[in-house]
């Protein structure tokens, strides 16, 4: 099967599968790149992920739906806990690997598809991976969270990581925040693209904000932080997971 040249995310994973090393590159809009450690973490165990991954996962409950699943690793430690749950995944290849790895039920879909879903499909929502970010923009964040409140359980919890962009020392990055909002935008709202090799996907809006800026896009969607966890790497890398509770 001949797989799009958009599906650079996808590559990455596939090469790693095959145990191929690999990396890819993350191309921001003003020139800025980073050089990534490729796909790895899609792949690690539970003893391996961030500590406040794994105290965060204890709040997931009842039917999952974990979104942006890359190789599946949260599906499988679900499944092993005897938890039913789904993964979507924008990329073919990605939902081809976690098949491969033994996910029972993962779908090509990006965050955008998940209105498909019947009402209280679910009782928890996983977002790992700083994939909070997937939201892109405030309006699509406050749409989204909306229909994630119509398709799941009155008692329904989201599991969400992110970044918070304010937490670096890199003048670069300030730069760019400040051309974001002189443009309307949030800032930290990128627009990205990911490229392997000769792969490259579209450029897509993604979303980091502080735990203030959090809040407040979750004002008037139905939903309210309970609590925030750190990354043990937060004084430097500013990642956290927060737990968010349906009001």
């Amino acid at each position: 099967m001949q797989y799009s040249r958009a599906d650079a995310h996808g590559q990455v994973i596939l090469k790693y599968f095959n145990k191929e090393h690999n990396f890819d590159v993350v191309e921001r809009e003003d020139g800025f790149v980073n050089v990534d450690e490729g796909a790895k973490l899609y792949f690690s165990k539970y003893g391996e992920w961030d500590k406040s991954e794994r105290q965060a996962i204890r709040h997931a409950h009842g039917r999952c739906l974990d979104i942006g699943c890359g190789a599946g690793r949260v599906l499988l430690y679900l499944q092993q806990k005897g938890l039913d749950c789904v993964g979507i995944d924008y990329s073919p290849l990605a939902i081809k690997v976690c098949k491969l790895r033994g996910v029972k039920n993962a779908k090509v879909m990006g965050i955008d598809d998940v209105t498909s879903f019947r009402k209280g499909a679910f009782d928890t929502i996983i977002m790992y991976g700083n994939n909070f970010g997937l939201f892109g923009n405030k309006n699509k964040a406050k749409r989204l969270l909306k229909t994630l409140h119509t398709i799941t359980s009155d008692n329904a919890t989201i599991i969400a990581e992110d970044r918070d962009p304010y937490i670096t020392d890199n003048p670069v990055h300030f730069k760019y925040h400040a051309s974001n909002v002189k443009r309307g935008r949030m800032p930290g709202q990128l627009k990205i693209r990911v490229r392997f090799m000769q792969y490259s996907t579209p450029w897509y809006d993604y979303l980091y904000v502080s735990k203030d800026e959090m809040k407040e896009l979750l004002n008037g969607t139905g939903w309210r932080v309970s609590k925030f966890i750190n990354s043990e790497g937060f004084r430097k890398n500013g990642v956290y997971v927060a737990i968010i509770k349906k009001m």
